[in-house]
């Protein structure tokens, strides 16, 4: 099994049907979707076969909801409720995927939230580099990893949040590494090696896998028609984590990833349909 730890977000994504008219109006589909960097890829592990759990926390009045809606994939989902904050909320361009991101209930994540039975029959810990934002979050977190003393895994998450923050340091002791282009840029030299494996997001060119700094695959991405690039990165990430589960080298892991986010580019929303 594996365990997800991470931020759950109400997603707004907004698909503009024409060219931005800034300061009026710009005609446009907005569709609400469950997401968040850590709860989306747990939902893909589900999706593609994965035994999966995952920790979050929400608001204490979207605990069923989103424990539901990651259910519906096969996720063992743990979700704390908070009484005093919401749910993180997020609205997502799919021009070019800006954002822009409240973390709500995400941001007092905590110990508590994390307890030792959250590990029971775990043989990896994914963590999404989101939950590494705030303070306590991370100081929670990185604990539970290290209790764990388990595999495990980080996604960066975002160029704007790794910039200028020590998260090599934070993650030191991670043996795999899955951040797109910005974030690799972001991190700078030390990347390659600070983990023993490397999974570079490249979009439209797919997966490069570097192994101890070298590189081991270079797989093109799928061609799909594209809807809607939100979650492309999670579902990368998971579809190389489950092929990892079932055993596959960097090659099979790298060809199970492009696949995963071909799948998840081809509809709305950052999670399977």
């Amino acid at each position: 099994m594996i365990l997800v730890v991470g931020d759950v977000m109400d997603d707004l994504v907004v698909r503009p049907l024409g060219p931005l008219a800034a300061g009026t109006d710009t005609p446009a589909r907005i569709e609400p979707h469950p997401g968040g960097q850590g709860a989306n890829t747990a939902a893909w592990l589900g999706a593609l076969g994965a035994p999966v759990r995952f920790a979050g926390r929400v608001g204490v009045a979207d605990v069923h909801r989103h424990a539901s809606a990651l259910a519906a994939h096969g996720v063992d989902a743990r979700l704390a409720g908070d009484p005093l904050v919401p749910t993180g909320r997020l609205v997502v361009l799919t021009t070019d995927r800006s954002m822009f991101t409240d973390r709500g209930a995400n941001a007092r994540l905590s110990a508590g939230d994390l307890g030792e039975e959250l590990v029971d029959g775990v043989r990896h810990v994914h963590v999404s580099g989101y939950a590494l934002a705030e303070d306590g979050p991370r100081a929670a977190v990185l604990d539970l990893v290290r209790r764990a003393g388990l595999p495990w895994s980080v996604d960066p998450g975002s160029s704007a949040f790794v910039a200028g923050a020590p998260f090599l340091d934070w993650t030191a002791g991670a043996a795999i590494c899955f951040p797109n282009a910005d974030e690799a840029d972001a991190l700078g030299d030390g990347l390659a090696g600070a983990y023993e494996v490397v999974v570079l997001k490249r979009g439209a060119g797919g997966v490069r896998v570097l192994r101890d700094g070298a590189v081991v695959a270079d797989v093109p991405a799928v061609a799909v028609d594209e809807v809607d690039p939100t979650g492309a990165g999670d579902a990368l990430a998971a579809g190389f984590l489950a092929a990892r589960l079932r055993g596959g080298d960097d090659e099979a892991c790298a060809r199970a990833a492009v696949q995963a986010a071909a799948r998840a580019v081809s509809r709305a929303g950052a999670r399977p349909s």
